[in-house]
């Protein structure tokens, strides 16, 4: 079953100082901490602020191409954890054919956000990551786990890239 969810900060691993996206379903009960590079990061909240650059970056350039060619993004989904990697498909309708195409999730969701398309999680990838040993060292996975488990919503907004 794929699991609506949306961005609900884009916050630093105090750990490793790598971003990470913070997806939250509707109902506020998941969240999926997925670590992405710093330039995806960029790209994704540079559109969550709504700031436009002075040329396209590359999620825009893709957005672009798939609407001259008469597509539209239909969803992102966040589809597989395997090797502590993170897979998505990017869900393409064009000449009535819908093309799942693979991507990074980061790149899905900066493309997502751009085309106001849906981000979904498949749940069995929300229930894997729960088990995933991010770190090499066991201390500082679990104290990441207990960071991220001590999170206030209220406190996810206030980090900014």
């Amino acid at each position: 079953m794929q699991i609506d969810m949306t961005i609900k900060g884009l916050m630093v691993d105090p750990i490793t100082n790598m971003p990470i996206i913070i997806l939250r379903d509707k109902t506020g009960d998941r969240v999926l901490p997925i670590w992405v590079g710093i330039f995806e990061a960029n790209a994704i909240a540079l559109q969550m602020e709504n700031i436009t650059t002075p040329r396209p970056m590359t999620h825009d350039l893709l957005k672009n191409v798939v609407e001259e060619l008469k597509g539209a993004v239909q969803k992102v989904v966040v589809s597989e954890l395997r090797d502590n990697t993170f897979y998505a498909l990017v869900y393409v309708e064009t000449a009535g054919d819908l093309l799942a195409i693979d991507a990074r999730p980061s790149d899905a969701i900066a493309l997502a956000l751009r085309a106001r398309a849906p981000i979904l999680v498949e749940e069995a990838v929300i229930d894997s990551a729960k088990t995933i040993d991010f770190s090499s060292e066991k201390a500082d996975s679990e104290r990441l786990q207990k960071w991220l488990e001590s999170l206030d919503p209220e406190e996810l907004g206030k980090y900014k890239m």
